[in-house]
C-alpha cells in the first residue's frame, strides 16, 4: 500500500470509451485496499459516476471561479484521502487549462498524480494525449485501453516508450453489463456481500472481473509509485 495518498484523473477527449467503468473499479479498488477514497464527477448526461456512486461520488464542475476553487481545494487537501477525477470530454480541455494557469502540476512534488488517458486511435486523442505530456512533464500521464475495442494496435500513434504498459480495462461479460451498466451499482458493495441482486454465475463472473481489474490497477501503481513507499 502506498503511504502518500493519489490524484488519479481518468481522462479522455472523447466520449464512450470506458472511462467512466475505469474510475468506478478505480474507487472499489482503493476501498478494496482499506483505503479512503472520494470521486469527482465532471460529466454531463446520464450514467455518470455520481448516479453510479451517489454515495461516494461527488458531482463538480469548472464552469465558474467558485466551481474551480472548491473542485481543486478539494484535491489538493492534505486529508489522507485518495482522490479519483472521473472527467467527462465536455470538461476535457477546460478542467487541464485551469490545471496549468494554477500550476497543478507542481503538486506532482508533494504526492502522486496520475492521469489515466484512455487510447483511441483517433487524431484528437492522439493529439490531446501528446499535449498532456508537453504541459505537464511532472505528472505521470499513463496510458489505458478499454479491451472491449480489441488488441491495441494503435499504441505507435501515441508517443510511447517501446517497453511502456498500458493498463487495460477487462472486457466485461455480456450477461454482467445489464446489472453494471444499471446506477447505482457500486463494485465496492459487490464484493462484500451479494446484494445487488445479480444471480449467482452472474456474481461469479464479476469477481473474476474484478481480480482481473485490480491486478491491472496494482502494477499501474507499482510502476508510478517509488519503492521506497511501497516497502513494508
Amino acid at each position: 500500500m502506498s503511504f502518500r495518498t493519489t490524484i488519479t484523473i481518468v481522462a479522455s477527449p472523447r466520449p464512450r470509451v470506458g472511462k467512466t467503468l475505469l474510475a468506478r473499479l478505480l474507487v472499489a479498488f482503493h476501498a478494496h485496499e482499506q483505503r479512503r477514497v472520494a470521486a469527482f464527477d465532471l460529466n454531463a448526461g446520464e450514467n455518470t459516476l455520481a448516479r453510479f456512486l451517489p454515495e461516494q461520488a461527488a458531482t463538480a464542475a469548472v464552469g465558474d471561479i467558485k466551481e474551480q476553487m472548491a473542485l481543486f481545494d478539494a484535491l489538493v487537501a492534505d486529508d489522507g484521502v485518495h482522490k479519483v477525477v472521473d472527467l467527462g470530454h465536455e470538461a476535457f480541455e477546460a478542467f487541464f487549462a485551469l490545471a496549468d494557469k494554477i500550476g497543478f502540476g507542481h503538486e506532482a512534488r508533494a504526492r502522486d498524480i496520475v492521469v489515466l488517458f484512455m487510447l483511441t486511435p483517433d487524431r484528437t486523442a492522439v493529439e490531446a494525449f501528446r499535449s498532456l505530456r508537453r504541459r505537464f512533464p511532472k505528472v505521470t500521464i499513463a496510458p489505458a485501453h478499454n479491451d472491449m475495442f480489441g488488441t491495441t494496435q494503435h499504441r505507435d500513434r501515441y508517443p510511447l516508450g517501446y517497453d511502456e504498459a498500458v493498463t487495460r480495462l477487462p472486457v466485461l461479460a455480456p450477461a454482467l453489463r445489464k446489472y453494471v451498466e444499471t446506477p447505482p451499482f457500486s463494485f465496492d458493495e459487490a464484493q462484500l456481500a451479494r446484494a445487488t441482486g445479480i444471480p449467482l454465475e452472474a456474481h461469479i463472473e464479476l469477481q473474476r472481473w474484478l481480480r482481473r481489474g485490480f491486478e491491472e490497477l496494482r502494477e499501474l501503481e507499482a510502476r508510478v509509485t517509488p519503492a521506497a513507499e511501497l516497502a513494508p
